[in-house]
């Protein structure tokens, strides 16, 4: 596997709530902690929810440190 876009952000997944808004949450308040722009949030949030729940935790670690 490849590194991911943000390697620099870290996203705990292991051991939380699996809920998929939860999980988007997450992901989306540790890129505003970021300062990454609002582009590119959205581009997250787009791929993030284009498919289903494995899709959304593949695109998690493409683009996050996922613990």
């Amino acid at each position: 596997m490849s590194s991911p876009k943000y390697p620099e952000i870290t996203v705990r997944l292991v051991g939380e709530n699996g809920n998929a808004f939860y999980i988007l949450g997450k992901c989306l308040s540790a890129m505003r902690r970021a300062n990454i722009s609002k582009e590119e949030q959205d581009e997250f949030y787009r791929q993030a929810t284009a498919s289903d729940y494995n899709h959304l935790l593949i695109t998690c670690m493409e683009w996050f440190n996922v613990e």
